[in-house]
């Protein structure tokens, strides 16, 4: 199945739209002007060469694929053109995602309450919008009531998206017998969402759902009820491999993958391929990495295309229908209201890259179940970039960037080679095989981002960076199924989570502007790891910062703060007065040489903080 991808340009498509041009940029004036602003701040050598900017700039992500500074007619220079739209690849989509002046705005559901939900419904509609996805089955919606939450609902007009990984069956008749019941044909876009192989993947990837519904026979009974009603039935939701942390190429290769398997499934079931192909939409997720996410939804459709023509699926049938969701692992369950930043930045960038229907989780998503202020911020950060910010007015506003370009052509080339060592693990040991060939690669990425955030790397505002120790979190009920996530902030929380009892001492030294910086750089780190610290303040010298320390009851953490000159002046004294004093574990910010006198720990910006904030969590609680 995966042979090459292919130029990238559609058979019909003899016409690319091209780059932006226009006058050439002065590569070499910018190389200059930013290894000026490098130099003066320290990250470049005065001697190195002013073209070194380009690797100090370069951000690279979790799959190696670099993000450069700048775009310039370079990196685009040996790329295929892209396709028109409403062409395949349909790397700039279709004209036929902008019948709604925008992108579907599709709103979530799960409260096992019907009339809670039923209300929801009708207020979600009323407000913005335009299909609903119902998450149905014991903990959720109830099956059995789904009748009742549909029945004040136009479902010939409005599409509508149910999903039951315990019984997908159940969830696709009830629908069924909705429409059957109200006797009108299902909205374009309606699906009976059967998606066992995700459910499987989950499983082997360690965050199944207990109960779930692994068997792929069921695609095909649920796709055929589906077919029968002018519906869909399957979504490929590779939010399943999102969910355990995979990585962008990752998303894409998968989507590939369960994409094939389904395609085989179908047609070995009697459908020809194209009615196969028309059972498929895809579910990817969009996170608050603004450029990835709009070259992976651009990659999306092309590598789709591609997957289709080699399936023999006709040219008009190989667009991608793209479910786009907020991504569940970058929230944060605190400083909840980080949360509307961040699916903010993913909407956006969902809408750029061209996503059918978008699903803005609510901020309060980690916390349980969403309450009126959370929905109704979640359908209007569709609203105000659609009908405010007039995102969706251009089609693919991103195309001729040479950078995101160049971005979306390199993950698009790598999803296709990762996809063909999965398809051909799965050729021989099949579905299972190909999981098992994922599940490392996966693994790695779990790893590289968790070390990248202990770091600090990839802060997570709230959390690893400017944490509020003493916030109080908003209430929420507790949801009746929780579907299990690997988030991304998980080990910063679980400490807060298990605050320490005893906090640390900031021996501050000098007056607070000579040492704010630091004392704020440890406080916050503290913070981070479920440490509260108490600050001596303004200090003069040894003996004012001893009686602080004693004032405070003498905690047996003690952190210095302040800056270079007084720790080589009396920062010596300081630590052999506070061992005196009660100290067992005394810590530095700063370089542990900077002071002359032994310490058992220092912190400065770079260092693995959680690896530190444990450390020091087992000295706090000794």
């Amino acid at each position: 199945m995966a042979s090459d991808l292919g130029s990238g340009v559609g058979p019909e498509a003899t016409v690319a739209v091209p780059l932006a041009d226009g006058v050439a940029p002065d590569v070499a004036a910018w190389e200059k002007a930013t290894a000026a602003v490098l130099r003066k701040t320290k990250k470049l050598a005065d001697d190195a060469p002013d073209a070194d900017v380009w690797g100090l700039l370069t951000r690279r992500t979790l799959d190696g694929i670099g993000v450069t500074p700048l775009g310039t007619p370079a990196l685009t220079a040996d790329l295929p053109g892209t396709g028109l739209p409403g062409q395949a690849p349909f790397t700039r989509g279709s004209a036929a995602t902008r019948e709604l002046d925008g992108w579907d705005v599709r709103a979530w559901f799960t409260d096992p309450n019907p009339d809670v939900t039923a209300e929801q419904v009708v207020t979600d509609l009323e407000n913005g919008a335009n299909s609903l996805w119902l998450s149905v089955g014991d903990g959720a919606v109830p099956t059995s009531a789904l009748a009742r939450v549909l029945e004040p609902v136009f479902v010939d007009l409005a599409p509508v998206v149910v999903e039951d990984p315990t019984d997908p069956l159940a969830a696709a008749q009830a629908l069924d017998a909705v429409l059957d019941d109200k006797a009108v044909a299902p909205a374009p876009g309606t699906s009976y969402g059967a998606d066992p192989l995700g459910a499987h993947a989950r499983t082997v990837l360690g965050i199944g759902l207990e109960g779930a519904v692994t068997d792929p026979a069921v695609a095909v009974e649920v796709a055929q009820l589906a077919q029968r009603r002018g519906a869909r039935g399957i979504v490929v939701d590779a939010t399943a491999v999102h969910d355990a942390g995979a990585s962008d190429v990752q998303e894409l290769a998968y989507s590939l993958l369960a994409g094939a398997a389904y395609l085989r499934i179908l047609v070995e079931a009697g459908l020809d391929v194209d009615a196969a192909a028309d059972q498929l939409d895809v579910r990817l997720a969009a996170t608050d990495e603004q450029f990835p996410t709009i070259a992976k939804l651009r990659a999306a459709r092309r590598t789709w295309a591609r997957l289709l023509e080699l399936s023999g699926v006709a040219e008009t049938g190989r667009g991608q229908r793209q479910h786009v969701v907020t991504s569940r692992p970058m929230m944060a369950s605190y400083d909840p209201y980080v949360n509307m930043l961040r699916t903010c930045v993913a909407t956006f960038a969902a809408g750029v890259g061209g996503a059918t229907s978008v699903t803005v989780l609510p901020f309060d998503e980690p916390l349980g179940l969403p309450e009126a202020f959370s929905r109704r911020i979640a359908r209007n950060t569709s609203s105000l970039l659609i009908s405010e910010s007039h995102v969706a007015r251009v089609t693919d506003p991103a195309g001729g960037s040479h950078a995101v370009e160049k971005l979306t052509d390199d993950l698009a080339r790598s999803a296709w080679e990762l996809f063909g060592e999965l398809d051909a693990a799965a050729s021989e040991g099949g579905l299972v095989a190909a999981l098992e060939a994922l599940r490392p690669k996966v693994e790695q990425t779990v790893s590289d981002r968790a070390l990248d955030i202990a770091r600090r790397k990839r802060p997570v505002t709230g959390v690893s960076e400017f944490p509020n120790l003493h916030e109080e979190l908003p209430q929420r009920r507790p949801y009746g199924r929780t579907q299990p996530v690997l988030r991304y902030a998980r080990e910063f929380e679980a400490m807060r989570d298990d605050r320490a009892a005893q906090p640390v001492f900031l021996a501050t030294l000098g007056r607070v502007a000579q040492h704010t910086a630091r004392a704020t750089f440890a406080a916050n780190l503290f913070a981070a790891g479920g440490i509260d610290t108490v600050t001596a303040g303004a200090t003069d010298g040894v003996e004012a910062v001893v009686e602080a320390y004693r004032q405070a009851d003498a905690p047996a953490v003690v952190c210095l703060a302040g800056p270079d000159p007084l720790y080589a002046e009396w920062g010596g004294d300081l630590v052999a007065a506070l061992r005196e004093a009660g100290a067992r574990h005394v810590v530095l910010a700063g370089k542990p040489e900077s002071v002359d006198a032994d310490v058992d720990d220092s912190c400065a910006a770079g260092l693995d903080a959680l690896a530190f904030l444990r450390r020091t969590r087992e000295e706090v609680t000794a």
